[in-house]
Order: C-alpha cells, then structure tokens, then sequence
C-alpha cells in the first residue's frame, strides 16, 4: 500500500472517529484569475464596479499584503496543499491536454494530499468548478485529487465560446466529471455558475468544499453580455479589462445569492483570491490555419498589454514584482470572525488550508506545510505576520522577501561549458516612495549574500529530488 492511499484511509477512519463532532461549516473558495492588485472597488479602484467583492469584503476581512504566485499553476498548487508548489513537482507548466497534443509532462504529484482529500475524509461533499491546471495527465486531475465532482477545464485558459485552449494549434478542453461535453457557443462562464447553482440546490446531508475557479479576467477578455458594453468612458486597456473583472464579479453575486436563498450563507466559510496579478500578454493571435476552435488564422485573443491597477506598486503577473505576486483577497464567515476589518499583515494562498482546518476543527496532516493559520492575525491587527520571510520559485527565476527588501535571481542555464552558472540577482526596497524601482544590489553587496543564503537553504528543502 503506498503512502498516499495509507494516509487517506487513514484520515478516513479518523472522520468516522470524528463523526459525533460539531457540525462543519460548508467552505466556498472563489479563485479569480489573473486579477490585480487592487482591482476591485474595495481595494482603491474607483472606475470598477464589483459591489459582490465589495460586500463580502464588509461582510469579512480584506487583507492588503496577500501573495499568491507569479502565475496560475504554482498558485494552485499552494491553494491546494498548503505547500510550497516546488515541494509538489509544480515548478514549470503543467499538462493541459489528456488526450496528448500537449507535449508538456509536468503534473503535480500524485501522492500530494489536497484540501479536498482531507476534508473528503471528514465527510465533506468536494466540488471544483472551472479551471484545475494542476496537470490533465490520467491520474493528477480534481477526480483523482480528492474532489467528487468536476466541471471546467484542465488547461490554463479556454475561449468562452469554443471551449478550446487557443494557443499553438489548440485543443478542445471542457470537461463533465472528467468526459470531454460540447457546448459550442454557449458562454462558458454561465455554464460555471449554472453548474455552482444546479450543485448548491441538491439536497445534503454533509457540509461541502467547493471550489469555483473561475477563468476570468484571464484573456481572451470575453465580457458577459451585461457588461458588453460598459465602460466606454474608460481608456483601453482599462476598459476590456475592467469589462471583465465585473463580470466575474457578477457571477460571484450569483453564487454567493444562491447561497442566501438556499439558507447556507451563515454556515459557510467564503474565501477569496486571485491567483496572480494582472496580465499584460499582447501579442496572442490564431497562428495557424484550420485551427481547432474554428477561428481563422490572425484571430486575437490576448489581454490588450493589459489593464490592471497596482497603485504605487510596479510588476504584473509573471514577475515577482509586488504587482505580480500580490492580490486581493478577503475571508468571510460572519458567524465566527469579524467584519468590515482590514488586516495589513503578510499572507499567501498557502495559509488557506490550515485556516480552513482550524475553523472546522480538522486536524493538520502529518506532513509539512508552508501556510500558516491566519486566525491570529484575523483575531489581532496587531499580531505578527507567520511569514518574515517569502520565497517565490518558478522554474530558473525565484524571489526572496526579507522585511522590507526583497532579491530576485534568475540563475543561468546549466551547459557542459558552464555547469555553474552565476545568478542574476536585483535587490529592491518595498519601503521606498517608488517601491522597487531601483536596484540596490551594488550598495548593499552583504546583504545580497544574506537572502541569496536564505534563497539557496529553501531550495535545497523543498525542490522535489
């Protein structure tokens, strides 16, 4: 029997020990993609409309220092283990076709245990809806990772309306409980909520985790119809991008009233988050002729060079700038934890798994995890942050935050000639008027040395052999 599947039944056992407990609050995870820094109304963005973010963020606490990941596997990765993604072999792009035109073979490890595996053993109902990217390879998809239900996609991004991943020549990627369905020319985005709605209707007998992934504001910037049309008084890029954002806005509304409507919105914890800052991809066009989705050759589909507010902050997603590692995110569960509060202490989307355990009264897996409970720094603005120190990875390129100083390598590539090759390393001040503007790394030579030692001691822990 292998670790993992002992492990597992392990837990299960131990939900049945645990069966005569105190009722468990349902968990709703709302993971937007590619949304901003501050790309939301509540966070400073006064041209965006987005009064569903809004009110959740006064019906819970909004944090203003949250860090996902420069891009979207590795901050699923985290979400879902509570671990450093490097810890789960996701350190590159994952698979996105399981029927083979992708020729990538990084999915996350089998073994990993996820949120929906532990919760699962408690006598959850598991759910995830719309984007997985964690690998589609037979084995590593949300069937085999611990949730009962799946609608969506396995890839990075599909169009709304071919359901195809556009990039290359393509493929078709919409997904039932791991059949591939078509349902050309129906918006995907309401094919989600509708599936979230059709869910939350059915009766139960057990609390459940759904996790609703959503694949906007993520290009091709596809507004739902209400939207079509608004914001013509903005600027582009802004005015696509902002089209976008209130649409996924939207659909949270949509979910969060059925929630209300079915009587489960006070006994459910509501997380939200983005997964990294904003894109501000340009050049993504249909390259080739009789492509997959229908589209003709030159089609475009990217994000405009992108339309996201990071205020004083500079980066976008891809980089470990603060704008492309730094998200909204907000915890609501009135029943239990504050409202209208406002926390400026440092969190990251790994933390989200052992806040949900503690809320539940869930023991933590045996295992190592990076994340930390958020509840003390919930229950106390003045309480310490469990992160002074950040790192960040993403194949040769990572970060390390210290205080207020942050370094960023990016380490050559390895040849025969070279098989050592030095890193390129930045240092930036966060505490500057122009935060990470400039390069310190000249001045302070010593303290570069410090954080590239702490960098090179993470890595030797936690990057899969």
């Amino acid at each position: 029997m292998s670790f993992k599947i002992w492990l597992f039944v392990a837990f299960v056992l131990f939900g049945f020990l645990r069966a005569e407990a105190a009722e468990k609050p349902n968990v709703l995870i709302l993971f937007t993609d590619d949304q901003g820094t501050l790309d939301a109304n509540c966070y400073g963005s006064t041209d965006l409309q987005t009064p569903n973010i809004d009110r959740l963020a006064k019906q819970g606490i909004r944090f203003t220092q949250a860090y996902a990941h420069a891009l979207c596997c590795p901050s699923r990765a985290g979400l879902m283990t509570g671990r450093h993604p490097q810890r789960s072999g996701v350190n590159n792009w994952t698979q996105g076709d399981r029927n083979g035109s992708d020729k990538r073979n990084t999915n996350m490890a089998a073994e990993e245990l996820t949120i929906a595996e532990i919760l699962k053993a408690e006598g959850y109902d598991t759910a995830l809806f719309g984007k997985w990217h964690l690998g589609a390879k037979q084995g590593h998809g949300p069937l085999e990772q611990g949730f009962d239900r799946f609608f969506g996609h396995y890839a990075g991004f599909i169009d709304n309306y071919r359901h195809c991943f556009l990039h290359g020549n393509g493929y078709h990627d919409l997904q039932d409980d791991g059949k591939e369905i078509f349902r050309k020319d129906e918006y995907y985005p309401d094919l989600l909520v509708g599936q979230v709605l059709k869910y939350l209707e059915h009766p139960r007998e057990k609390p459940f985790l759904m996790m609703v992934s959503f694949n906007l504001p993520h290009y091709p910037e596809q507004p739902t119809s209400k939207f079509a049309d608004a914001y013509s008084d903005l600027p582009m890029p802004r005015q696509s991008y902002a089209r976008v954002v209130s649409s996924v806005d939207d659909h949270i509304g949509q979910i969060i009233a059925k929630l209300e409507s079915i009587s489960e919105r006070d006994d459910t914890i509501i997380i939200f988050m983005s997964d990294n800052g904003h894109s501000t991809e340009e050049g993504s066009r249909i390259s080739t002729e009789n492509h997959i989705s229908g589209y003709p050759k030159g089609h475009y589909y990217s994000a405009h060079g992108g339309g996201g507010n990071t205020g004083k902050w500079i980066g976008h997603k891809g980089n470990f700038f603060e704008g492309g590692i730094r998200v909204p995110a907000i915890i609501s569960f009135p029943k239990a934890l504050p409202t209208t509060e406002v926390r400026d202490q440092t969190v990251t989307v790994m933390d989200w798994l052992p806040t949900v355990l503690e809320l539940a009264d869930i023991s933590k897996p045996d295992h190592e995890l990076d994340g930390r409970s958020m509840l003390p720094v919930i229950q106390d603005s003045t309480a310490p942050s469990a992160h002074p120190v950040l790192h960040f990875q993403w194949s040769n390129k990572w970060a390390v935050r210290e205080g207020h100083w942050k370094l960023i390598g990016e380490t050559g590539r390895k040849t025969a000639a070279n098989p050592n090759p030095a890193a390129r390393l930045t240092l930036h001040n966060l505490s500057d008027e122009r935060p990470e503007t400039k390069d310190y790394a000249s001045e302070q030579p010593e303290l570069v040395k410090q954080l590239q030692r702490l960098h090179e001691h993470w890595s030797e822990e936690v990057m899969q052999k």
